[in-house]
């Protein structure tokens, strides 16, 4: 069956996550992030927190991320090292399939992303 989704609407019944860190628990993340469709290997996905992620990638195709609400500093790591986006709403990013990223938003940040599963996760300094 083919739906529209009002992102406002299902963000309007989530609770943003203060202060999230790379161990944070799936339950309270649960609490922050929804579903809002399937999508080829993965899913449609929207959230708000403040804090920081663990290194996550995937292996299965590109992600692709929009900054719906404030900002945030994504650092994606390759072959020849690091690089540091400085992410603000309205912009959107498409990370290449199977590279290790993170996010930094210490003043609290809402995504929208399309992102092909499994996703690994990683709280190695460098996960390479």
């Amino acid at each position: 069956m083919i739906k529209a989704i009002n992102i406002e609407q299902e963000l309007a019944k989530l609770k943003f996550l203060e202060g999230r860190t790379p161990q944070t628990t799936d339950d309270d993340l649960a609490t922050a992030f929804t579903t809002l469709s399937s999508y080829d290997t993965g899913g449609v996905f929207t959230g708000s927190y403040s804090g920081d992620s663990p290194w996550e990638r995937h292996t299965m195709g590109d992600e692709m991320v929009h900054i719906l609400k404030g900002q945030t500093e994504m650092t994606i790591l390759s072959d020849v090292g690091q690089q540091i986006l400085h992410l603000k709403e309205g912009m959107l990013i498409i990370v290449p399939k199977g590279l290790w990223h993170r996010f930094h938003a210490p003043d609290g940040v809402t995504v929208l992303s399309i992102t092909p599963q499994p996703t690994e996760h990683s709280t190695q300094v460098d996960p390479r």
